[in-house]
C-alpha cells in the first residue's frame, strides 16, 4: 500500500517539474550546476534604439547664456559649440539649477559619431519629435534680485513675458499645445509668474514642492536631480572604507527651513549630545562647501531631511561623495527610480521614526558593516548617472534625463491626438 502511494506521489512530483521546466519556472542548472551558471552582468541602463530627435528653439542670448556672463547679455552671435561659455567655476550654490545649461549644452554638441546618446539636435523642426525651450528660469531667478521684492526681479517677468510671447506665435506650439515642449523649471521659483501657463508642457523639475497637482505631476513631468555643488570622490579606494569614515552621521547645512524642511531644527535637538554624530548649522559659502566636501567624504552616513520642498542637492552631494544618504522626507520624488533602485544604497526613515528619541542613530549604529560596505560600492556604480558635464558622457546625467524625457512622448502624443478630435481641417473649412 505505502509502495503504492510512494509510486504515485513520484510521478506527481516529477509531472510538477516536467510542467514547470516545460514553461520555464524552473531551471535545474541552479539546483544541481551552480557552478555552471553564468554571473549576473549588470544591465547597462542605457537605452537602445536612435536617440531623441530634438528640435531647439534659437532664442536671444538673454533667454540663456547672456544671464552667465552680463557683457553678453544682448550679444547678436548665436550660441554654438564653438563659442558656448563654460559653466563658471564660482558660481557656488547656484550650480545647483543648472541642468537647464547641461541640456542645452548637450544638444549643441556635435559629437564624433561614436557615443551612445540619447537626444540629438535636429535643424528642421518637422522631424522633431521634441522641442526643446533654452530659457534658464532658474538662473533667471537667482540672477534678477536679491530676493523675491528686489525691484530687479522686473527682469525676469519680462523674459517670462517675451518667452510666452515667442511660443504662442510657434506654428509648432500651437500644433501640441505645447505638450511635446521640454521646458528646465528646477528651481523652485523658477518661472513663478507665469507658471500655470506652460502647465500642458514637459517640466524638468527637481520635486513638486511648489507645483500644485493641476500644473505638474510624474506622470507627464521629469524629476532631475540637482546637480552636485561638491566635487565628487574619484579616487575613494580605501582598503577598509568602514572604517577610514570615523564620523557616523553627517549634516551640514541651513537648520531653518519652510513647511516640512521644519524637521531640521527638530533633529538638531534631537541629534544633539552624540559624539558620533556631526549636525551642524551653516550655509552655502565656497569655504563651507569644501568643509562639507570633507566631512561627506569621512562620514559613513549623510542625513538628508526635507528643506524647503522635498529635496535638497545635500542628497546628491552625498551620492558622489559615497556616503550612504539617510532620507527623511515622506514626500521626496527621485530621479530616475523606474531605473535605479535607491533602496540598493540609500536608507529611508519616515518623519516620524525620526523624530523619536534615540530612533534614527540606534539604527543606524547597528547597521551592519557587510551591508553598509555593499551600498557603499553600489554608490560607487551609479554615481556617474548623476555627473553633468560637456562634453557628455555615455549614461551620465544629461543622457538620463533625455531618455527620462522620451518616455513622456507618448502620454504627450496621446494628449495631441485627443485634442483635435473636435479641431475642423483646414480643408473642411476652405470646403465649407
Amino acid at each position: 500500500m505505502y509502495g503504492k502511494a510512494a509510486i504515485c506521489l513520484s510521478f506527481v512530483i516529477l509531472f510538477l517539474i516536467s510542467c514547470s521546466i516545460y514553461v520555464g519556472t524552473v531551471d535545474l542548472r541552479s539546483y544541481f550546476f551552480p557552478l555552471l551558471q553564468s554571473p549576473q552582468v549588470p544591465r547597462s541602463l542605457c537605452a537602445s534604439g536612435p536617440p531623441l530627435r530634438v528640435y531647439m528653439y534659437d532664442l536671444p542670448r538673454k533667454f540663456h547664456v547672456g544671464m552667465m556672463d552680463r557683457r553678453s547679455f544682448e550679444g547678436p552671435a548665436p550660441v554654438t559649440a564653438d563659442n558656448l561659455p563654460p559653466w563658471p567655476s564660482n558660481s557656488g550654490i547656484k550650480k545647483q539649477h543648472s541642468v537647464e545649461y547641461w541640456l542645452m549644452a548637450s544638444l549643441l554638441y556635435g559629437g564624433n559619431g561614436n557615443e551612445d546618446r540619447e537626444a540629438v539636435r535636429v535643424s528642421d523642426p518637422e522631424s522633431a519629435e521634441a522641442f526643446f525651450v533654452p530659457f534658464f528660469s532658474s538662473l533667471s531667478f537667482n540672477t534678477h534680485g536679491h530676493n523675491m521684492t528686489d525691484p530687479e526681479t522686473e527682469v525676469d517677468r519680462r523674459l517670462q513675458v517675451e518667452l510666452l510671447e515667442f511660443l504662442q506665435k510657434s506654428k509648432y506650439y500651437q500644433i501640441s499645445g505645447g505638450r511635446d515642449h521640454v521646458i528646465p523649471m528646477t528651481h523652485p521659483n523658477a518661472f513663478r509668474f507665469l507658471r500655470q501657463e506652460l502647465n500642458a508642457s514637459i517640466l524638468i523639475v527637481v520635486d513638486f514642492g511648489r507645483y500644485p497637482k493641476t500644473m505638474s505631476s510624474l506622470s507627464k513631468d521629469v524629476v532631475a536631480p540637482y546637480v552636485h555643488v561638491v566635487d565628487s570622490f574619484t579616487d575613494d579606494d580605501a582598503l577598509d572604507p568602514y572604517e577610514s569614515r570615523t564620523t557616523l552621521l553627517f549634516f551640514r547645512g541651513n537648520t531653518v527651513r519652510k513647511d516640512q524642511g521644519k524637521i531640521r531644527i527638530k533633529l538638531a535637538k534631537i541629534l544633539s549630545g552624540s559624539d558620533d554624530v556631526h549636525y551642524e548649522k551653516s550655509v552655502a559659502t565656497p569655504k563651507n562647501i569644501i568643509m562639507s566636501t570633507e566631512g561627506m567624504r569621512s562620514s559613513k552616513f549623510c542625513l538628508h531631511p526635507a528643506g524647503d520642498t522635498p529635496s535638497s542637492c545635500r542628497l546628491f552631494d552625498a551620492i558622489v561623495s559615497h556616503c550612504v544618504p539617510v532620507i527623511v522626507s515622506d514626500k521626496i520624488e527621485l530621479p530616475y527610480e523606474d531605473e535605479i533602485d535607491y533602496s540598493e544604497f540609500s536608507i529611508f526613515f519616515s518623519m516620524k521614526e525620526a523624530l523619536e528619541p534615540g530612533y534614527l542613530v540606534n539604527q543606524l549604529r547597528q547597521f551592519p558593516k557587510d551591508r553598509w560596505v555593499e551600498m557603499w560600492k553600489q554608490l560607487k556604480n551609479i554615481s556617474h548617472h548623476f555627473e553633468f558635464q560637456y562634453p557628455p558622457k555615455k549614461e551620465d546625467g544629461v543622457n538620463m534625463l533625455w531618455r527620462q524625457v522620451k518616455r513622456k512622448l507618448p502620454r504627450a502624443q496621446l494628449a495631441i491626438h485627443r485634442s483635435r478630435r473636435l479641431k475642423v481641417p483646414d480643408w473642411w473649412q476652405r470646403r465649407r
